[in-house]
């Protein structure tokens, strides 16, 4: 760590400690004294997401935000149940250890988030995400969420 009073490269830790996303270390120059604090956090690795034309582009946390929160709107699901969906589907898309995954795999993962989440919210995403074009096939969509709840 570069020491901003003086510029040199040399410190100790002098605290470090451990909050929810990050570590927070004071550290102490070895050259002028001077104490200052870093933060480190944890660099996640998410694959690339492989479109339908075989464009490859990179994870984009906010599309699985934005789909999630259209799906339920007006939808009696809280901001944390969506945050928590969101970072569940991270999760999944990370324990791959692949370094490139369609985006099929992840819509996947949206539709099954939203299953458990909100029904009509999953019937939403899924007419457009599986583009049921007609009454049928959004009954096919139906039918077994009939079933479940029996």
């Amino acid at each position: 760590m570069k020491c901003p009073a003086c510029q040199c490269f040399d410190s100790k830790v002098v605290d470090s400690r451990a909050q929810e996303d990050f570590i927070r270390r004071r550290r102490e120059c070895l050259e002028c004294k001077s104490r200052f604090t870093t933060y480190e956090r944890l660099e996640r690795k998410l694959p690339l997401i492989i479109k339908r034309d075989q464009v490859r582009e990179p994870y984009n946390a906010m599309k699985i935000r934005d789909g999630l929160q259209l799906a339920c709107r007006k939808r009696p699901v809280s901001a944390h149940q969506l945050e928590s969906a969101r970072l569940q589907i991270e999760q999944k898309l990370m324990d791959t250890s692949k370094d490139e995954i369609p985006s099929a795999e992840v819509g996947e993962l949206v539709l099954a988030s939203l299953k458990d989440m909100d029904r009509v919210a999953y019937l939403r995403f899924a007419s457009v995400y599986l583009n049921v074009q007609s009454v049928e096939e959004f009954m096919n969509l139906v039918d077994p969420l009939v079933k479940l709840d029996g």
